[in-house]
């Protein structure tokens, strides 16, 4: 009898560790599915909205086959084309190409302060039905302030 009453507990001891080995397992492979979900969702973010960006005359070719898509466009922003309304803090303004082909863009968000100084955009959004590319992001580029000094006024002020 001895026996019988030490066997019975071993074996319960032993079924109580299959249960905890069964739920850590269970548990380790859920959260490995989460991690690969949460990779897999980042890679298809980055190749949605990678560092490629496409001109003006690739977003109008394309058409009506990126409505709805996420995309970047890069275009130098059309001189006299600004019109910010500061009560609905939006930003109305074109970009065009080398092709000469503008698109025009509306920003919903504060007109950033170096914008009549902006040379070139890249506008991430999306094209609209009617033409007019929805930005979400606004990136300036101002080349004004990445140029060098001409070499004859930096040797004057050397004297």
């Amino acid at each position: 009898m001895a026996q019988d009453t030490v066997s019975i507990p071993t074996q319960l001891s032993q079924q109580a560790g299959r249960k905890i080995n069964t739920k850590f397992i269970i548990g380790g492979a859920l959260l490995l599915l989460f991690v690969g979900f949460l990779g897999f969702q980042m890679v298809q973010a980055t190749l949605t909205t990678g560092a490629y960006y496409m001109t003006v005359a690739e977003v109008q070719a394309k058409g009506s086959t990126i409505f709805g898509d996420r995309v970047r466009v890069n275009g130098a922003v059309v001189a006299d084309s600004e019109d910010w309304n500061a009560k609905e803090i939006t930003l109305n303004f074109r970009i065009a190409d080398e092709s000469g082909q503008e698109l025009p863009i509306v920003f919903y968000g504060p007109r950033p302060d170096n914008f009549q100084r902006a040379a070139s955009a890249i506008v991430e959004g999306e094209l609209q039905p009617n033409g007019v590319f929805k930005a979400e992001t606004l990136l300036l580029k101002c080349p004004s302030r990445y140029e060098e000094e001409p070499e004859e006024v930096y040797a004057e002020s050397i004297r």
